[in-house]
């Protein structure tokens, strides 16, 4: 199963599911059966490191995403991946305007389809904002990886 998470610039949001997703992953001893990754749907930030603020808040709850570098989603990510996770609704029309000819719906979701416990309709963009903001994306992003693990181990 290869999973990939995709918000916009692949600097905080989706490299912090991809590290928190890995770890749960990992955990569960599932780390052969999946493959995770994450892209932007802009190019703004191809090659860099995930935002130093997104590296130290998920350092502080035990992920570890500092090996992180920046890509753009691309159509062939459609193709190869079998789940792809949009982090807003505008990702989620993103990424549905590289699937012109409506291929691969089944298979792009929000990552908020997952979270039960939070109530949440979008994973919120924290770039802009302080400690508290990425505090609540990494909450809501543990709360829907776990989630997804179940969904994911039920059809492994």
């Amino acid at each position: 199963m290869k999973v990939l998470f995709v918000c916009l610039g692949n600097i905080c949001r989706s490299p912090a599911a991809e590290g928190i997703f890995r770890s749960k992953v990992s955990e569960n001893g599932l780390s052969d059966n999946v493959e995770i990754d994450s892209a932007g749907t802009a190019g703004y930030h191809i090659g860099e490191m995930a935002d130093s603020r997104m590296i130290k808040h998920c350092r502080e709850r035990g992920y570890d995403i500092s090996p992180h570098r920046a890509r753009q989603l691309s159509y062939n990510d459609l193709v190869e991946y079998d789940l792809i996770l949009a982090m807003d609704r505008s990702n989620y029309s993103n990424i549905q305007r590289l699937d012109r000819r409506n291929e691969f719906s089944e298979k792009i979701k929000m990552m908020t389809d997952f979270v039960t416990y939070m109530k949440a309709t979008e994973v919120p963009d924290p770039y802009y904002d302080g400690p508290k903001e990425f505090h609540f994306v990494i909450d809501l992003l543990e709360d829907g990886s776990d989630n997804l693990l179940k969904y994911i181990s039920e059809r492994l």
